[in-house]
C-alpha cells in the first residue's frame, strides 16, 4: 500500500504535512493561515497547483464532515490560484480513495489549467 495510504498512518508519516511544516520544499503559490497552495512536482496541464488545507485529514470527505467551511476555503483558493495563474476556465479534482487513484492521504485538489483533461486516471495524488 502507498505511503499514508488508508491504514491508519498519522499525520508524522504524512507528505503534505511535512510540506505544511516546511520540512520538505515546495514551490509555494499562495500561503493563508488554514490552506496552501504549491506546484504539482510532476504536472498533468500548463498549471497544476495542489492546495492543501494545513489541517491533516484523510480526503476531501473526511474534511467536510469535520469543517464544511474549510471545503469553501478549498474551493475560494482553488479559483484565486487559477486566476493568478492566467485561467478563467480550469478543472478541479479531488481523489478521494484509493480506488479513484488517492495515493496521499492528506485532502487536497488538483488545480489544472491550459488543456482540457481526456482522462483523470493520469493524475497521481
Amino acid at each position: 500500500m502507498p505511503e499514508n495510504a488508508e491504514n491508519g498512518a498519522t499525520a508524522a508519516d504524512c507528505l503534505f504535512c511535512k510540506i505544511v511544516a516546511g520540512e520538505i520544499p515546495s514551490n509555494l503559490v499562495y500561503e493563508g493561515e488554514r490552506v496552501i497552495a504549491f506546484r504539482d512536482i510532476n504536472p498533468q496541464a500548463p498549471m497544476h497547483v495542489l492546495v492543501v488545507p494545513r489541517a491533516h485529514a484523510p480526503n476531501l470527505a473526511a474534511t467536510a464532515a469535520a469543517d464544511p467551511g474549510l471545503v469553501g476555503e478549498l474551493a475560494t483558493v482553488a479559483a484565486e490560484v487559477a486566476g493568478e495563474e492566467g485561467y478563467s476556465d480550469y478543472n478541479v479534482v479531488a481523489n478521494t480513495g484509493s480506488e479513484a487513484g488517492q495515493t496521499i492521504f492528506h485532502t487536497h485538489l488538483h488545480v489544472l489549467g491550459g488543456r482540457k483533461l481526456t482522462s483523470l486516471t493520469n493524475l497521481p495524488g
